[in-house]
């Protein structure tokens, strides 16, 4: 959430501030994940195990502390609100179009070397040393082509909403349900995660998501 959190952002300051359209502007939060990732790759890809993950979700909650502080740029805990805009169509679309791009990305390097190598390092860094395999250069371009995808759904689901705030961009509880879609649908798979993120949706949100909608703002049920 950190990657969609920063994208968020990125995206609503780009199109308060400098007018940007939202498709380029959430490409924008897209480079601004990568640059982030490519940041505190190098700090936190030294760390191992359980210490990467504690790492990265520290992340999460020092990024919405510093949006919080940072008033003048990111409005702070009023967060920022973005002209209307009637494009939720298209903006779906484009968010369908990410997740098939990031889908078919994952197939191409699990059949890649590099993916292959990638899994070499997951299941044992110091034998992939000693094959000769650069572990910190491979481990880091993983963490920026995962952090890309995040990035532009984060500046369209902040186009959508046409409002963003520290703590809605930044929740630790969608970082869990998101490892938790990947276990579920099984780890490591290209299809796993896609499947465990449907039946969340029909676990979590069986009326869809205009029924949670429903829910949460007690909206009529005719709407």
């Amino acid at each position: 959430m950190a990657f969609f959190g920063i994208g968020s952002y990125a995206t609503a300051i780009l199109i308060t501030r400098a007018a940007w359209p939202w498709l380029p502007a959430s490409l924008a939060g897209g480079v601004a994940a990568a640059v982030l990732a490519l940041v505190i790759g190098y700090p936190c890809l030294r760390l191992k195990g359980p210490y990467f993950a504690i790492a990265m979700l520290g992340l999460n909650e020092v990024l919405r502390v510093l949006v919080s502080y940072f008033e003048g740029l990111t409005g702070g805990g009023l967060g920022l609100s973005l002209p209307t805009l009637q494009a939720t169509l298209p903006i779906y679309y484009v968010m369908g179009a990410t997740a098939a791009a990031v889908t078919l990305l994952t197939y191409l390097i699990l059949t890649s070397r590099f993916g292959l190598r990638l899994m070499t390092i997951r299941e044992d860094e110091i034998a992939a040393e000693a094959l000769g395999i650069d572990t910190f250069r491979h481990k880091l371009s993983a963490l920026l082509l995962s952090a890309v995808g995040p990035g532009i759904v984060g500046g369209l689901a902040a186009r959508d909403q046409g409002y963003i705030e520290p703590i809605s961009v930044f929740p630790l509880a969608t970082t869990i349900t998101m490892i938790v879609m990947v276990l579920f649908g099984g780890k490591g798979t290209v299809w796993g995660p896609v499947l465990g993120a449907a039946v969340a949706v029909v676990l979590l949100m069986p009326r869809g998501v205009l029924g949670l909608l429903q829910l949460k703002y007690r909206l009529p049920r005719t709407i």
